[in-house]
């Protein structure tokens, strides 16, 4: 039996290095969220970009609500053109925050996917708030 891992070779040291810390600059994860939320100033603004009724079930604390779709240069005015956004949606199974990102990107706005969403937040142990369904 073939051994399906390894059909296809490894890339490189070289072009593996430049792979992984590119996705850095595109991704963060729901700990490194976690780590700077708890400093008080985390330095980026966290969207998340799910209905407002999965919103209002339960969201991260801090999060600010904002469906992908609406993501238009109106709803963004009142962040300076260099604030970092942070967004998620539901998870690994969504490609909202993909969306969301994109829209952000095609604003020219600084943004990053937190990988794990919502299910990679709950994975790691964390909490969520609860609120009113938003009106965003």
């Amino acid at each position: 039996m073939t051994n399906p891992v390894l059909l296809t070779p490894a890339a490189a040291s070289d072009e593996a290095l430049r792979h992984f810390s590119s996705k850095l600059h595109f991704e963060t994860d729901c700990w490194d969220v976690h780590a700077a939320l708890a400093t008080g100033k985390p330095g980026f603004v966290l969207l998340d970009v799910r209905s407002a009724e999965l919103y209002a079930q339960g969201h991260i604390p801090e999060a600010t609500h904002l469906t992908h779709g609406k993501i238009v240069h109106g709803k963004l005015s009142s962040y300076p053109y260099d604030t970092l956004f942070v967004v998620y949606c539901a998870g690994p199974h969504c490609n909202g925050a993909d969306k969301a990102a994109a829209r952000l990107a095609a604003l020219g706005r600084p943004v990053k996917l937190m990988i794990g969403g919502i299910t990679g937040w709950l994975d790691e142990g964390f909490t969520l708030a609860r609120h009113e369904a938003a009106a965003s």
